[in-house]
């Protein structure tokens, strides 16, 4: 019975402590920036590319098709 009740504290000590332990053991810094990005002035290009696609979609969805029914 001492076996199973020193196993049990034990995972509970564990898992008590597993956060704590995560924590300190990985902090995170950040990476030295070396330039600018090569990207330069795509952001327009990809801002005019998604107003179109914005505005072919709404043409698609609001495009008078034939609505009639078809059954007799």
């Amino acid at each position: 019975m001492k076996l199973r009740t020193l196993a049990a504290a034990t995972a509970v000590v564990s898992l008590a402590a597993s956060p704590a332990i995560a924590e300190t053991a990985f902090e995170r810094t950040a990476a030295p920036v070396e330039g600018r990005s090569e990207m330069g002035g795509s952001g327009t290009l990809l801002a005019v590319l998604a107003a179109a696609a914005v505005l072919a979609g709404i043409v698609v969805a609001a495009g008078g098709g034939d609505d009639t029914p078809v059954s007799p």
